[in-house]
């Protein structure tokens, strides 16, 4: 890290940085992580380590910046590694809950293997949400980031740590997905 940016805040600056700057943004960085993790403890984990984060590295944020963008990239690294270190890690079995589902009445009911279908069954009619949630990953991030939380183009290459052009391209194509896995939906609302 470069030391000519770093300015040592003293504790009641801090205080401060993190009460307006940071705080303010809690909703929609907990909004994001739920988005991308798809599970309301995990997201609020992915939240909660955000904030540590970003309040144990506060004296690299510089104040009057965009305290948004900069929390959302905190995020969306702690993401990144959690996910690279999940992945990593064998598969864990509870041999205890196996036995108990088999010796439970339970045992006829069709099984899903994706959490997630059952987090979008809980959602039905909201065909929007189903569509941005069955995107892939780097187009919902962008579609989520722009229009959701309306960041700039140059922010979000900020966030993602991609170029503008990447950002766009995405952005674009992500949108298409989108338009087409509504176009029935639209239709049926009478748009055309």
């Amino acid at each position: 890290m470069d030391c000519k940016k770093l300015k040592f805040y003293s504790s009641e600056e801090k205080e401060l940085i993190f009460e307006d700057e940071f705080l303010p943004h809690i909703h929609s960085i907990y909004n994001f992580a739920y988005r991308i993790t798809f599970n309301e403890d995990d997201a609020k984990d992915l939240v909660q380590e955000t904030y540590l984060k970003a309040f144990r590295f506060i004296d690299s944020f510089q104040k009057g910046t965009n305290a948004k963008a900069w929390l959302f990239r905190i995020l969306k690294n702690s993401f990144i590694n959690e996910f690279r270190k999940r992945s990593k890690e064998p598969v864990k079995v509870d041999y205890q809950e196996v036995e108990t589902y088999y010796n439970s009445d339970e045992v006829d009911q069709p099984i899903t293997s994706d959490l997630r279908i059952e987090a979008i069954k809980e959602k039905i009619g909201d065909e929007v949400s189903v569509a941005i949630n069955s995107l892939d990953i780097d187009f919902r991030t962008v579609i989520i980031l722009c229009d959701l939380e309306g960041f700039t183009y140059e922010e979000m290459a900020k966030i993602l740590d991609i170029p503008i052009g990447t950002v766009r391209s995405r952005l674009h194509r992500a949108r298409n997905l989108l338009r087409d896995k509504l176009k029935v939906y639209a239709d049926s609302l009478g748009y055309t």
